[in-house]
């Protein structure tokens, strides 16, 4: 069983520590505040009151045997702080919330291993989805590579995979199709799969070509 640890009981902090106990993970949930962690005590394994900015506390907590260890504080010192503790205790993954660019640079100067931006994320969600209508996610994947999930184009209702040719078009693949009527997954689809309008499309490929099919160029 996978062990991670949430430090930070905010809103964001708490439902990570949430979702990660229902994927089956064994979750160690860290704040300074009583009533966060009494309130996590309902979803996660193990609870308990500390202040992540005093080394000497984390070193107690046993971080170093985690899979990942998440800091999920909004304070931008105290977040720093205990990203540098945790580097001292060689913690094996470290993946740390930022509320700026300057907090992101710093963590990463710091050694976190993987810095998110929940905010931003939201936000760029948000904004691709209302800027193109068929958009319902974006995530990126590796450095110019990204996923998106969109809602089937009009022009491309009845046609095969194959016919819609997204990929001599875009140069994008079609990974999986979510279809809704009738309710199923299928992933790797055929050519000859024809595309339905309560269909979604979960396509893969270059930050770039993705941009041109979003625009329907």
């Amino acid at each position: 069983m996978a062990q991670f640890a949430v430090i930070g009981l905010g809103s964001f902090g708490l439902q990570v520590a949430r979702r990660l106990a229902a994927n089956g993970g064994e979750v160690l949930a860290v704040d300074v505040a009583r009533n966060l962690v009494d309130e996590a005590k309902d979803v996660v394994g193990r609870a308990v009151i500390a202040d992540a900015t005093e080394g000497r506390a984390l070193a107690e907590l046993g971080l170093e045997a985690m899979d990942a260890v998440l800091v999920c504080l909004g304070s931008i010192e105290s977040s720093v702080l205990t990203v540098l503790h945790l580097r001292e205790l060689n913690a094996r993954r470290i993946v740390a919330m930022a509320v700026s660019q300057d907090h992101a640079k710093i963590l990463n100067s710091l050694g976190a291993h993987r810095v998110i931006y929940p905010e931003m994320d939201a936000a760029e969600r948000l904004a691709n989805s209302l800027s193109w209508g068929n958009v319902l996610d974006n995530v990126p994947l590796a450095p110019g590579y990204s996923m998106l999930e969109a809602a089937a184009p009009d022009e491309m209702v009845g046609k095969t995979l194959k016919e819609a040719g997204l990929g001599a078009r875009y140069g994008v693949q079609v990974i999986a199709v979510k279809e809704l009527v009738p309710d199923r997954f299928n992933l790797a689809p055929r050519a000859n799969f024809v595309i339905k309008d309560s269909d979604i499309l979960i396509l893969l490929g270059r930050d770039q070509d993705l941009e041109r099919f979003k625009r329907g160029e």
